[in-house]
């Protein structure tokens, strides 16, 4: 082997790195367009963003063969939030303080549980069919036959779809919430034997109105996020059925990323770095 043909030139060794700063720049501008035609979208295809709701919210078939989103988000928000009730009742137990473990569930279930377990329902089960369903259509050049009929793509399938995620994520996520609650609730009060008075006085001293509305905030950011992510790696697929597999799974790892980097940075810029006990002074 020659040390000629071990030596890398520099515009080979930099392409991925300009190939990355390009599907970044693809990005951003495809994220610009679709909010830029939000609009046009909700007032000339209102009827195809209201089917976008029903179909993100219950979808095409029956909840118990596999269809919607409603049931998703419950069952993961209730799993989520018994661990919560159980592994915090233990821990705060170590300590002499298992009563005050209803302060858990007013904090962590608002403040970052359920908004976090929401999206990844979100991602998982209707950002991944978005990505199948536009990059079929551009490897069966739909897309392009849209186009050819004087159909603006972009405005009839993606910000479509985003107006609709944006409608949907509001009672999605209050689902989530109150199954959150009902949840670490059960857990703690008929598994663990705690007071159900004493749950629900700590319960209700920590939890806030303006706790509820960020965290709804929170789920609706990630939404759009995430349709964002979803739809911008389907509209782009290429390279056949394969392609689209791999549109999906690229997809999936951005938007779980992305939710996990803007959960921290939203929870900074509305609690601080030093949150407050609401109720208590501190």
């Amino acid at each position: 082997m020659t040390a000629r043909s071990l030596t890398v030139s520099p515009a080979r060794a930099l392409r991925p790195v300009v190939d990355g700063f390009a599907g970044l720049g693809t990005h951003a501008t495809f994220y610009g367009r679709v909010v830029r035609h939000l609009p046009t979208a909700v007032v000339r295809y209102w009827r195809h963003v209201l089917r976008h709701v029903g179909d993100i919210s219950f979808g095409s078939a029956s909840l118990l063969a596999g269809g919607g989103t409603i049931g998703v988000v419950f069952a993961m928000s209730a799993v989520a939030s018994t661990q919560i009730g159980l592994e915090g009742h233990r821990g705060l137990e170590l300590i002499g303080l298992s009563p005050m473990t209803g302060l858990l569930s007013a904090l962590v279930n608002t403040r970052e549980i359920a908004p976090v377990v929401a999206s990844i329902a979100l991602a998982a089960k209707v950002g991944t069919g978005f990505t199948a369903q536009l990059g079929a259509m551009r490897i069966s050049d739909e897309i392009d036959a849209l186009e050819t009929m004087a159909v603006p793509s972009l405005p009839f399938l993606v910000s479509t779809r985003m107006a609709a995620a944006f409608l949907s994520v509001i009672p999605l996520y209050l689902v989530g919430l109150v199954a959150s609650y009902a949840a670490t609730s059960l857990a703690v009060v008929h598994l663990k034997g705690l007071s159900a008075g004493t749950y629900d006085y700590w319960f209700h001293l920590l939890l806030t109105p303006s706790d509820v509305l960020f965290s709804l905030l929170k789920a609706i950011v990630f939404a759009l996020v995430i349709t964002l992510v979803h739809c911008a790696y389907g509209y782009y697929a290429t390279g056949g059925p394969e392609g689209v597999g791999k549109a999906a799974g690229r997809a999936l790892r951005t938007s779980i990323v992305a939710v996990t980097v803007l959960d921290v940075l939203l929870t900074i810029a509305f609690w601080g770095l030093r949150p407050t006990l609401p109720g208590l002074g501190a």
